[in-house]
């Protein structure tokens, strides 16, 4: 019997193979749940590498800023499995503006942006969707250590900080219906956001020089394991936690 036997998951964030989304999807089938998917924009890039899943997945468009889409998106999951178990969250935007070096002078809307679709998405994701979660189940969102400050990261890293903020809290509230709420904080992945990032190969080449156990920059599984771990029954008293999977780059100094 596999660690998600009979459970129903949603996944977000699905763009590319690489993705950390594609491989929970993956590993969340292989482990026995049923999977449905949600994408923004390129839909027909979603649906083809939805196909390249062990089973193909439905696939449902969804814009986390666009309350029409919130609003049906239950009943629209509905049409595909009676209920859900788990939602991951692996949603991040940030304008150009508010990268690469660039803190001092990006504008609020800029800003703005960035905390809707990064942050306060977690919490209008996961409460449009309570409906289907009447037996409890559990939401992992996809973070970056934001412990400290990180050249080029700048408005993205303030928006995880929040995110961070926003799952515990979100923890708090959604904990009498039996939902946990956990962060999985993946070290730096050549993935197609990642790389739209001014500058990601210079800060992400720190990590296999300084990770006690190394790090992989083209490998996405070990944060994927990870995010089924926290979606299967082996973390019943858990929530409001962050798992680091950085090879414990996280945990060493300079």
């Amino acid at each position: 019997m596999g660690l998600l036997e009979g459970k129903r998951i949603l996944v977000t964030g699905v763009l590319t193979d690489a993705s950390i989304a594609f491989h929970v999807a993956r590993l969340a089938q292989e482990q026995g749940a049923t999977v449905v998917l949600t994408g923004y924009g390129r839909l027909s890039l979603v649906e083809r590498i939805a196909k390249r899943l062990p089973e193909t997945p439905p696939v449902l468009e969804l814009d986390v800023t666009d309350n029409e889409h919130l609003s049906s998106l239950a009943e629209r999951v509905g049409q595909h499995v009676d209920g859900l178990d788990g939602i991951v969250h692996a949603i991040g935007f940030t304008p150009q503006e508010g990268l690469g070096g660039n803190f001092l002078n990006t504008e609020w809307q800029d800003v703005a942006t960035a905390m809707h679709t990064s942050t306060f998405s977690l919490k209008s994701l996961t409460t449009s969707l309570l409906p289907l979660m009447k037996e409890g189940g559990s939401v992992v969102a996809m973070d970056f250590d934001n412990s400290v400050s990180y050249p080029i990261y700048d408005w993205m890293g303030v928006a995880k900080s929040a995110l961070t903020s926003t799952a515990r809290y979100l923890a708090r509230y959604v904990g009498e219906q039996k939902i946990r709420v956990n962060l999985v904080s993946a070290g730096p992945l050549s993935t197609m956001a990642a790389r739209s990032i001014p500058g990601f190969g210079e800060l992400a080449k720190h990590w296999p020089e300084r990770a006690p156990l190394g790090w992989d920059v083209s490998d996405p599984e070990p944060a994927a394991k990870a995010v089924v771990a926290l979606l299967s029954d082996w973390f019943p008293a858990t929530t409001g936690e962050i798992v680091h999977v950085d090879g414990g780059f996280h945990s060493t100094g300079a």
